[in-house]
């Protein structure tokens, strides 16, 4: 019985193997570079890639559960139904797959759409899955920290409406418990749909706020501009990415990402602890700068 991680190199995916392997889980890792593979020892790595048939061929024989996770590329979903595709001949029934929250919702979104693609074709194949998604990561916030503590200005898209943000580590931790409550299972389990939300909605306000406490020192919103968001965007990922992103955060804007009725209280019951607030993020990333 044995578990494929998919992205296990990742923010997100190297955590879920090193929560598999506490938990006792045989892990299989599919990566493109071993080099960069730095997994505890009883971690079996292959390489491979989702458009190398026949790499994924071999990811995947001998393989009881599946956790799928591709990256936002430009043929994301056409990878997706590679694995997919592979994953059925391969006899593998039981996946988590991580999409992301509102997939259904942000239409326009070409990464949300082609995550609910996905979704979509998860259950037209009828496989027994558990679909987790995510709302906005906390850790996204890396990316401005500089402009943060160097400018004193929040410039993410957020806007007034609200982000369930979540931290990536409860990500990991959820996901893994998701994949052994499968891999674990006497017979595959009916699919199912989780929200991953952190434990508070906030604007682009409470989080210039957060940053003004921990730091001490006044900082500002200044993050409903997603024209100069996807400008700024454009010098350091393609423009198709940047044009991508720049469409998520004018959904924020206009929509927000809300989570629903008993989303909070489902997630602590399954970590048995309460979910980490963005404070906690904040106060981390400033104390390491």
């Amino acid at each position: 019985m044995t578990i494929l991680v998919t992205g296990a190199t990742g923010n997100v995916g190297r955590q879920v193997v090193e929560h598999l392997v506490k938990r006792g889980a045989d892990v299989r890792a599919l990566v493109r570079d071993p080099s960069k593979a730095k997994f505890p020892q009883d971690v079996r790595v292959v390489q491979g890639d989702f458009l190398d048939i026949d790499s994924l061929r071999n990811a995947m024989s001998g393989v009881s559960t599946l956790f799928l996770l591709n990256a936002v590329v430009s043929d994301e979903f056409t990878q997706a139904l590679i694995a997919l595709n592979i994953a059925r001949s391969a006899g593998i029934e039981r996946i988590v797959y991580l999409s992301v929250i509102h997939a259904d919702l942000y239409v326009n979104v070409p990464h949300f759409a082609g995550k609910f693609g996905v979704e979509r074709m998860i259950e037209q194949m009828d496989f027994k899955a558990t679909i987790l998604r995510p709302a906005y990561f906390i850790q996204n916030d890396l990316m401005v920290k500089d402009v943060i503590t160097g400018y004193g200005v929040y410039t993410m898209p957020i806007g007034a409406k609200g982000l369930a943000m979540i931290d990536v580590r409860d990500i990991a931790e959820i996901a893994a418990l998701a994949l052994l409550r499968r891999e674990q299972a006497a017979e595959p389990l009916a699919l199912d749909r989780i929200n991953l939300v952190g434990p508070e909605t906030l604007t682009g306000a409470d989080i210039a706020a957060i940053w003004s406490e921990v730091l001490a020192r006044p900082i500002s919103y200044d993050g409903d501009n997603t024209d100069g968001f996807e400008q700024n965007l454009k010098q350091f990922v393609p423009a198709w990415m940047a044009y991508d992103m720049r469409l998520m955060g004018e959904r924020f804007l206009t929509d927000g990402m809300l989570p629903e009725v008993g989303d909070v209280e489902r997630l602590t019951a399954l970590l048995g602890r309460p979910l980490r607030p963005y404070r906690n993020f904040a106060s981390e990333t400033a104390a390491s700068s």
